[in-house]
């Protein structure tokens, strides 16, 4: 090892200055069971962060496995940044996850049942039940299961039957009482139906596959039941659209949903009563390999646990913490003004979840679309909720005869079904869609309201973080810019033109925008306070930080003297506190009961010496955002809000619940304190903001 920017790299191969992405993502979610064993969270919410951590490995599998596995089979042996090929990355993340849901299913059945049992909620298996709660159950296997199940037998006329992405299974041997012969077949357990089925008093809970293993002999009449075994397949669920030779994307990508159910298997997930023969078949017959395969004490898809935690026991979970509407936006409200007055009065910044997104957000677009001086509204959307209040106040906007454009990205994963339903419906109201960029997809956070007024056209900007999303926002924390600022305007003004018609691009006068001006400014910054030496200061809050390019960068700074803070709640390729290459630099993460989500930049020398420059906006530090995304930052200018966004990052930095460390052999440690804890003082000084007027 040696500073100065030289390889530092250890005994076979693997480079030790960057650090695999999916390992670290996999420390990420690491984070997130921690708090499933934390006897300081109350018990249902433990349950959540359970059903959590299977969702997110159920995508890393759809998504990242699946990618590596392409990249395998492609033949690809080209090492990444850390050193290590498609294949080893395989190799291990598969111990690493082995290790991980050997923990979750130990404080499942170890910690989190016994607690819940103590609080009168019972997860128990068929053979736990009294008589009365059996006969219920076989009444209700008669009257709602028994009618929707298809046993799908194997044997020469009848082939091995497809599996479906993420469904749960029963693998079932059955033989003739005659001769002893077996087949196999297979029965899918219902998604319509609650995974966990509730008995009477709805406090103890079945698992539904258990419920429909009991009463097989009423499936196979006459046949005996040798083996009945839980399974699970995950399939490869990216999308794999050829945007240059799309005439039509919509029609594009809805084939490419279509064809995603048909995806490669990449995981198979089995109860470990499993027989050897059946084992052998269920690989045999998904193509996979024993790697592929993964052993369980059960039950199995526990992303099943969202029902549970959704009793009515609020004993049992987080304080609620409604959100608030800030004092500017309540006091305009009862003084009869509109957003667009708040906003001349000056930049609005909002928190959320803290603050209200449907008294901020919603309520700006909601009275744009209802304005008679309101001319155009242009926005972006990544992600937006099944009953979204935002496309609804668009399509009644258009309706009215304001021109709407709307960027809908048919391509964000998992929600593509949606975005292309609500294109449909605001196309069939009269809002110009654009689909996105061919080669980009557009992540960026949008929304410019153009409007006629006595002293002439004024143009109104929001820029967030966040998706226009009503059901995240309850639950990710992100911030989001209100301003009429002239110049952003025009930028904005000419983003849409370049994403909407076939304008180049242009030089932006305050906005960073990727892929093609955001990684040059933002590697600019870095080298100003680099150049500062220990006058340098950066402190980031990110989602990721996964670009080769950037943590050397970053690496140089410290080097040369700078102190850098990064606070990244997922994915982190860079490695801290290394001598002499990294020991200017500290990492943590907080993961709670908000999901962190904003991207905050400080740059202390950033518009000058000890003249500092703040940004929010949506790109990580990822190669994807830097250079494959539309992405927009927005600069924070005034002295009040840069005020309130430095008191956000001084309250993530003091964080010692919630809070968790890397150090310089890439472990994690939690800090394990109760003194500060960040999202508790978040909502402290939301509240605060709501008592008392002022301009931040």
């Amino acid at each position: 090892m040696s500073g100065g920017g030289e390889t530092w790299t250890s005994v076979g191969g693997l480079d030790e200055r960057f650090r695999n992405r999916e390992l670290t993502w996999l420390d990420f979610n690491e984070r997130v069971l921690e708090l499933a064993d934390d006897v300081s969270v109350p018990p249902l919410e433990r349950l959540k962060f359970l059903a959590i951590f299977s969702s997110n490995l159920d995508e890393f599998f759809q998504v990242r496995v699946a990618a590596l596995r392409d990249q395998v089979a492609a033949g690809i042996t080209r090492p990444g940044p850390d050193g290590r090929t498609p294949s080893q990355q395989l190799v291990d993340i598969a111990e690493r996850v082995g290790e991980l849901v050997e923990r979750q299913e130990a404080i499942l059945h170890e910690r989190m049942l016994p607690a819940l049992r103590i609080a009168g909620i019972e997860l128990v298996a068929w053979g736990e039940l009294s008589s009365t709660e059996a006969k219920h159950l076989v009444e209700m296997f008669e009257s709602r299961i028994f009618p929707v199940l298809t046993p799908l037998s194997v044997d020469p006329a009848h082939p091995f039957p497809y599996i479906s992405n993420l469904s749960l299974n029963l693998a079932v041997v059955v033989a003739e009482p005659d001769s002893g012969t077996t087949r196999f077949a297979r029965v899918k357990v219902p998604s319509i139906l609650p995974r966990f089925v509730a008995l009477p008093g709805g406090q103890r809970f079945v698992p539904l596959e258990q419920v429909i293993a009991a009463q097989l002999e009423a499936l196979f009449p006459g046949m005996d039941i040798v083996e009945r075994v839980p399974f699970r397949v995950t399939r490869n669920a990216d999308l794999a659209v050829e945007e240059e030779e799309a005439d039509d994307l919509l029609a594009a990508v809805e084939m490419e949903l279509r064809r995603r159910r048909f995806g490669r298997a990449v995981r198979l997930e089995v109860d470990r009563s499993v027989s050897a023969a059946t084992l052998e078949l269920l690989r045999e017959e998904l193509d996979l390999a024993p790697e592929d395969v993964s052993l369980h004490r059960g039950p199995l898809d526990l992303v099943g646990l969202w029902a549970v935690h959704g009793l009515d026991r609020p004993d049992l979970k987080d304080e609620p913490w409604p959100p608030v509407t800030q004092a500017r936006i309540a006091e305009a409200i009862e003084d009869g003004r509109d957003m667009f007055a708040v906003i001349r009065s000056g930049d609005l910044m909002v928190h959320h979840p803290y603050e209200s997104f449907s008294t901020s957000v919603e309520e700006f677009l909601a009275q744009a679309a209802n304005d008679p001086a309101v001319l155009t509204i242009k926005m972006t959307l990544y992600r937006t909720s099944g009953d979204s209040p935002i496309v609804l106040s668009l399509i009644r906007a258009a309706e009215r005869g304001v021109q709407v454009a709307v960027l809908i990205e048919l391509k964000a994963r998992f929600d593509e079904e949606r975005n292309i339903a609500w294109a449909k419906a605001l196309e069939r109201a009269g809002v110009h869609v654009v689909y996105g960029l061919v080669g980009l997809k557009t992540h960026s956070k949008t929304l410019l309201v153009v409007r006629e007024e006595a002293d002439g056209i004024r143009r109104y900007c929001h820029v967030g973080t966040g998706n226009y999303n009503t059901t995240t926002a309850r639950l990710y924390e992100d911030l989001g810019l209100f301003t009429c600022d002239p110049e952003i305007g025009a930028d904005l003004t000419h983003l849409f033109n370049f994403l909407t018609g076939y304008s180049r691009e242009v030089r932006y006068r305050k906005l960073l925008v990727a892929p093609r001006w955001l990684r040059h400014r933002i590697q600019d910054l870095i080298m100003r306070e680099a150049a500062a030496g220990p006058r340098g200061r950066i402190i980031m809050k990110l989602n990721s930080l996964a670009d080769p390019a950037m943590v050397e960068l970053l690496y140089m700074a410290s080097q040369a003297g700078a102190q850098i803070d990064l606070i990244v709640r997922g994915i982190c390729c860079l490695r801290p506190d290394v001598p002499e290459m990294s020991d200017n630099i500290r990492v943590r993460s907080i993961v709670g009961r908000n999901l962190e989500h904003s991207r905050v930049y400080y740059f202390a020398n950033g518009a000058g010496p000890g003249v500092p420059t703040y940004y929010i906006g949506s790109a990580d530090l990822m190669p994807r955002n830097l250079d494959k995304r539309v992405e927009v930052l927005v600069p924070i200018d005034t002295t009040e809000l840069q005020a309130r966004l430095h008191e956000v990052l001084d309250v993530c930095l003091r964080d010692d619940a919630y809070s968790w460390w890397l150090d310089g052999a890439a472990r994690w440690h939690r800090l394990g304190g109760a003194n500060h804890q960040a999202q508790f003082r978040m909502r402290e000084l939301a509240v605060g903001r709501s008592r008392k007027s002022d301009r931040a």
